[in-house]
């Protein structure tokens, strides 16, 4: 393994010190919670060792959200991170071949890279609503590729597949006889319709997902990985055990909690988010210097700016830090060009958001 520090990682805004932002519309996910807001508390546990596949009646309730799915489908991980770790250290050497879209959250391009693997792209347009062209990933394929890797909703854009293309892209693993990874971290914040999660379809599907970016509890690093081939379970029980044994027994009762009331809390938390995606909404249509692909998952979006070739990108990303207090996730953090940024609108408060899109806006005329 050669590892390298991620780009987004590094300049995170916990890195950059909380105490120099005034408007953080640079967080992947909805407002950090406290115990106390979502009405949990520390129960009473033994602590030792957990079960090596994660908590029984935390998995039942994973797999409860899908039909076809088992407790023993899932595997309970360090965050979702920890999952396509798992999943990439164990399917990947330096002799096989990764289809990858781009742009996409860094670990599921940095750990291969790490591995030393070959990675080809599937690039993803605004000009074409950011949507995955199967035929694309199709015409990527190797003799030698072992995994096919996407993210649904779609991080940093925000898009989703149809279930017209998930089922084609399940369709090319199966006839190519290699797996097809679906990070499916925004899977509970869908406006609208929400896709089967990926391994319900098949057994060369993974699907990943975790509790840090739709319930905002990152602190407890609660993820899964979903597969129902019971002899690749076992390969990533494996990596899991030589990595860390088992997870934390405290962090899982309060993710066994979370999920308790999993169905409350999305109830009051989409309407809000969806109010919010329409906030930035408003804010492109009256901005002329900026448009976007509106998100149809997830609390990011990936906007553009409309600007032209002699606008200087640097000065305006360390102007809106320095002197307006705003922190977006500029391009470069996904290996795009300046000109894109992500902005989170779950995270800030509704009028830090407003605060930060009016303090673009500015940052643009400056």
């Amino acid at each position: 393994m050669n590892y390298a520090r991620m780009v987004i990682e590094k300049e995170a805004p916990e890195e950059y010190g909380y105490d120099r932002i005034r408007y953080n519309l640079s967080e992947s996910s909805i407002a950090d919670q406290k115990l106390s807001d979502l009405g949990l508390s520390l129960p009473d546990l033994t602590l030792f060792y957990g079960e090596h596949r994660g908590d029984k009646e935390l998995r039942a309730l994973i797999a409860a959200q899908d039909a076809g799915v088992t407790p023993d489908d899932v595997l309970v991980t360090a965050g979702a991170a920890g999952a396509l770790f798992i999943v990439s250290t164990s399917l990947l050497s330096a002799s096989d071949h990764l289809v990858v879209i781009r742009p996409n959250y860094a670990t599921n391009i940095e750990t291969p890279r790490a591995i030393g693997c070959a990675i080809s792209f599937v690039d993803l347009a605004f000009e074409e609503d950011f949507a995955i062209d199967v035929e694309r990933v199709k015409a990527a394929m190797r003799p030698d590729t072992r995994l096919i890797s996407v993210t649904c909703p779609h991080n940093p854009t925000g898009t989703m597949m149809s279930r017209a293309g998930l089922d084609a892209l399940v369709a090319l693993a199966e006839s190519t006889n290699c797996h097809l990874l679906v990070d499916e971290t925004y899977r509970d914040l869908s406006y609208g319709r929400r896709l089967p999660t990926a391994a319900s379809l098949s057994t060369k599907a993974i699907s990943v997902s975790s509790l840090s970016k739709a319930f905002g509890i990152p602190g407890i690093r609660i993820g899964w990985l979903v597969t129902r081939d019971a002899t690749l379970q076992e390969t990533f029980l494996a990596a899991k055990e030589q990595i860390g044994i088992c997870g934390s027994v405290i962090d899982e009762g309060i993710a066994r909690g979370m999920l308790e009331r999993r169905d409350a809390f999305l109830a009051t938390l989409l309407p809000e988010m969806a109010k919010r995606r329409d906030i930035v909404q408003a804010w492109i249509d009256r901005e002329p210097l900026a448009d976007w692909v509106r998100p149809e998952g997830g609390v990011v979006g990936f906007p553009r700016l409309n600007v032209d070739a002699g606008f200087d990108l640097d000065r305006f990303y360390r102007n809106l830090l320095e002197n307006h207090g705003t922190y977006v996730g500029p391009g470069h953090w996904f290996e795009m060009p300046k000109r894109f940024f992500r902005v989170g609108f779950g995270w800030p408060t509704e009028a830090e958001l407003r605060g930060g899109l009016d303090a673009i806006s500015a940052a643009l005329r400056q």
